[in-house]
């Protein structure tokens, strides 16, 4: 069954042809992790065991930590560290915007192409001594708002 993804996210024909660019193989247990990817587009590697788990397959922290930090390493993939300090990774690597929601620590995208022209002008022409802007991350640390009833 085929696994169409989320907006943004690359399917698993695109995936395979990132990873070649890579010199990286499309194992399976590769290409199983991006089809989880695809669905929760920003994930834990608990999240993506937990998901594996759920279809009855067995596999560990560890081997889908190194998968997801191999895929990140290349580019394929982003890290994002929570506010908690838990480290997520981002089935998107291009630059956009995210929510960080510390209570229920989930990531967001949010397009909004104005602010991310705005800020990326703005530093553009700015200089930090000793550095070079590699990449622009812009995240908000949000909270749930409590609805009155």
């Amino acid at each position: 069954m085929a696994v169409k993804p989320q907006k943004g996210v690359r399917s698993v024909e695109e995936f395979k042809t990132q990873l070649h660019r890579h010199g990286l193989k499309a194992t399976r247990p590769r290409i199983a992790v991006h089809t989880v990817m695809m669905d929760l587009v920003h994930a834990s590697p608990d999240q993506v065991v937990e998901r594996f788990r759920e279809a009855g397959v067995k596999v560990t922290v560890a081997s889908v930590y190194n998968i997801l930090s191999e895929l990140s390493d290349n580019h394929i993939y982003a890290r994002r560290l929570s506010a908690a300090g838990k480290m997520f990774f981002d089935a998107i690597p291009e630059s956009h915007v995210h929510l960080y929601d510390r209570e229920n620590h989930t990531y967001r995208d949010v397009v909004d192409e104005e602010l991310s022209a705005i800020v990326e002008e703005h530093l553009g022409r700015r200089k930090f001594k000793g550095y070079s802007i590699e990449d622009i991350d812009i995240q908000f640390v949000v909270r749930p708002t409590k609805r009155k009833k």
